[in-house]
């Protein structure tokens, strides 16, 4: 129990009460964690608040220097982060194209260091006789990150380390389902960083609440549901808190019909299936053209038909769904396309076994009023609808209330490139989906969130600006 402890001002905090962590794979408790209280949240945000001075007066390159050092200590623990990262949130360890939990740990070394190579220079505005006027960015203040299950340790770490990069203090809580790895990275880690600089306090929703209405936490980062980024959006009032909120989407994907399937299948599968759907930018409804319809939905088929579901022992393709809560919804989704008419090439009920296991699953001849196609599923289920006109389609792209990223595929790119320019979304790819990097911001509009993360405008979102005149006569 003590490996799991919380971390509050540099030191191993417990708490009177736990929970449980489940292993999804087989329903079993892996261990209990600390629930925290108001009272190790006030701790925390306290102790961040007493160290933000002296951190955030260090140079860039002396924050820089640790940003990189956390780099090499996590890539020193990968194999056991891994292992630890695929108990409780399910991936395999490699799993289906290599995108398994050791794909994660990878990702957590590219962001932490290319972020550590951005910079916060001074900008000049003006400089002649009458004045010299600059453009300073300065560090927010103590950031409260709040995460989810899906990416326990990447997006911790997208959250975590421009944050301190910028010369903020920085307390996290993960998600209550996966906060082990979360833990366990930060004691290792903790050596490198001044007290207080990162706490780490686990436990449910109400600490999650606590954090968007505390009146010392200055920005909140937050990737989750919009229903939850809404109630943040309405705590965070309080203290007019600054806001990063990477929220749900239910990205469309538009198939032209001059793609060539053979080419393409293999790539929309895979940012279809990314993570066992459970990504937020996975592609989540299919459009394809009458044209090549029925060849697209064979083609995913047939991969579907090729990839194995099971626990990581096995070294599966893909693993189970991550929590009950997850699972339960994606096969009343399931149960509800079957009612509309829908036919099931794959899949399409849960595995006999233990663990939330659900088979990856192709859907065809389904109406676009159902509720497989309206609402993000979130799983390893995938919706493919047929169109004849292409207006048509985008408009059914556009038709929802979310935005975070939308894709079109063809054989021509200037054709794809402009349609693509009128998805209503905060990423448009041309042929691929899902696809993010350390250098290109990324966020979404409509309903899924508010501001951008990665490269330098990532950064500046940790920042506020104070604008410098210094007369001159």
């Amino acid at each position: 129990m003590s490996e799991f402890n919380m971390l509050i001002n540099g030191e191993a905090v417990g708490a009177d009460a736990s929970f449980d962590v489940i292993n999804p794979a087989n329903e079993q408790v892996i261990t209990q964690c600390p629930m925290a209280t108001e009272a190790h949240l006030n701790q925390a945000v306290a102790a961040a608040r007493a160290a933000l001075p002296a951190w955030s007066a260090k140079s860039m390159d002396e924050r820089r220097a640790v940003v990189l050092q956390i780099a090499d200590r996590i890539e020193a623990n990968m194999g056991e982060l891994a292992q630890l990262l695929s108990s409780e949130q399910g991936k395999p360890i490699e799993g289906f194209a290599g995108l398994g939990a050791m794909f994660e740990l990878g990702g957590c070394l590219a962001w932490i260091r290319y972020t550590a190579t951005l910079d916060l220079p001074v900008e000049v505005i003006q400089d002649n006789d009458d004045a010299r006027i600059e453009v300073h960015r300065k560090p927010v203040g103590v950031v409260g990150s709040i995460t989810p299950w899906n990416y326990p340790l990447l997006i911790t770490m997208w959250h975590v380390i421009p944050g301190l990069l910028a010369g903020c203090t920085v307390v996290a809580k993960p998600s209550e389902y996966t906060p082990l790895t979360v833990l366990k990275a930060a004691h290792l880690i903790n050596d490198l960083l001044p007290p207080g600089v990162l706490s780490v306090v686990t436990g449910k929703g109400d600490i999650g609440a606590g954090m968007s209405a505390h009146e010392d936490i200055d920005k909140i980062v937050f990737t989750g549901s919009t229903s939850t980024g809404k109630r943040i959006m309405e705590s965070a009032s309080g203290n007019l808190k600054r806001l990063t909120l990477e929220l749900g989407g239910n990205d469309a994907a538009i198939v032209l019909p001059d793609t060539n399937v053979a080419e393409a299948a293999g790539k929309i599968f895979a940012t279809a299936m990314i993570n066992n759907g459970q990504t937020c930018a996975a592609l989540k409804r299919l459009y394809v053209h009458e044209d090549i319809y029925d060849e697209m939905c064979d083609a995913l088929a047939g991969i579907a038909a090729s990839v194995t579901t099971g626990p990581a022992s096995e070294s599966p393709d893909f693993g189970p769904i991550q929590n009950k809560m997850q699972f339960d919804k994606v096969c009343d989704l399931a149960e509800a396309a079957k009612a509309d008419g829908a036919t099931f090439m794959t899949g399409g009920a849960p595995l006999e076994r233990d663990g939330y296991f659900f088979p990856v699953t192709i859907v065809r001849d389904i109406p676009e009023e159902s509720r497989l196609v309206q609402e993000e599923p979130f799983g390893p289920i995938l919706p493919v609808v047929k169109f004849t006109d292409v207006e048509d389609a985008l408009a059914r792209a556009n038709a929802v209330s979310v935005g975070l990223g939308g894709s079109v595929w063809s054989s021509n790119i200037e054709q794809a490139q402009a349609l693509a320019a009128r998805l209503e979304c905060g990423t448009a790819w041309v042929n691929n989906h899902a696809m993010i990097q350390p250098d290109a911001p990324f966020g979404g509009v409509k309903q899924s969130g508010l501001g951008v993360e990665f490269g330098r405008y990532g950064l500046v979102e940790y920042t506020n600006i104070q604008t410098m005149q210094i007369a001159k006569g």
